[in-house]
């Protein structure tokens, strides 16, 4: 398993800093349109849809509200909205998250109540994505930025966790994750967004700030992490999927970014940066 994982990672890292950087924003928009309907597809059973049509039309519907979301992409009104609402979805997943008996009973309103959520989530995670990679000042490195942060969180988190974790985070969501790993997470973000701070000059309060934001997109990177577990753990399943030998499926690999993604576009949007 460990050396399925390395392999993956040696083979999709680079293809994902390649596209990122490489890409003009309208190849990126549809590389990552691809992306997030491989993961809505993956989210259905989450919901649950037990047929495979259900599973088609719920596929069908993202991809029709990614091109209407394309479409409206460059409206400040329309991506400020979204951003609100992204943010109000993430805040309901933590108290969810707490609470993790709700919507465990399979019924109408809890699958409409999944399937809204998955659909609000992965649309304003892309819109986000591609809003950042068009930004005029170096966009595509402020999309790469967001995903090392995601990835430095994740090694912090891991590795402080296998060496202090004793204090379990949400052990009925994910029994694994402490908050030594959260603090570990937190750390070593402040390291590197405060080392890209100054590596673009930023000074004084709006370095601060930033730093700030990029914390908070931390800690909401978890949350994203803990609501696929507990949608997971919901439904019986350990992986999302199998596309990506030894990682699971797409959305086990971009659950903290469905989180972190327009959360740090909203704190940037914030800061006036």
């Amino acid at each position: 398993m460990l050396k399925q994982r390395v392999i993956s990672a040696l083979i999709l890292v680079p293809l994902v800093v390649l596209s990122v950087l490489k890409l003009n924003t309208a190849g990126f928009a549809l590389l990552t349109a691809f992306a997030v309907t491989l993961a809505a597809w993956e989210w259905g059973p989450l919901i649950p849809l037990n047929s495979v049509a259900m599973r088609v039309a719920y596929l069908v519907s993202t991809v029709v509200l990614l091109a209407a979301a394309w479409y409206v992409a460059d409206s400040e009104i329309v991506v400020n909205a979204v951003l609100w609402l992204a943010m109000g979805w993430w805040l309901f997943a933590l108290f969810w998250i707490t609470q993790p008996v709700l919507g465990s009973t399979e019924n109408l309103t809890h699958s409409v109540a999944k399937a809204v959520l998955g659909v609000g989530l992965m649309v304003s995670t892309w819109l986000a994505l591609v809003v950042l990679h068009s930004r005029p000042d170096q966009g595509p490195h402020w999309v790469l930025y967001v995903l090392v942060l995601v990835w430095v969180a994740d090694s912090g988190a891991f590795f402080a966790g296998r060496q202090w974790g004793r204090n379990k985070l949400a052990p009925r969501v994910s029994p694994g994750k402490t908050w030594e790993g959260v603090f570990g997470a937190l750390v070593a973000c402040s390291v590197f967004a405060f080392g890209y701070a100054r590596f673009i000059d930023l000074r004084g309060a709006v370095l601060a700030s930033f730093v700030l934001v990029c914390l908070v997109t931390v800690l909401f990177s978890i949350a994203g992490d803990l609501l696929e577990s507990l949608l997971k753990r919901q439904h019986g399943v350990k992986d999302s999927g199998t596309l990506i030998p030894g990682h699971g499926g797409i959305l086990d690999r971009i659950d903290s970014l469905l989180a972190a993604a327009p959360v740090f576009l909203f704190g940037l949007r914030w800061i006036e940066l």
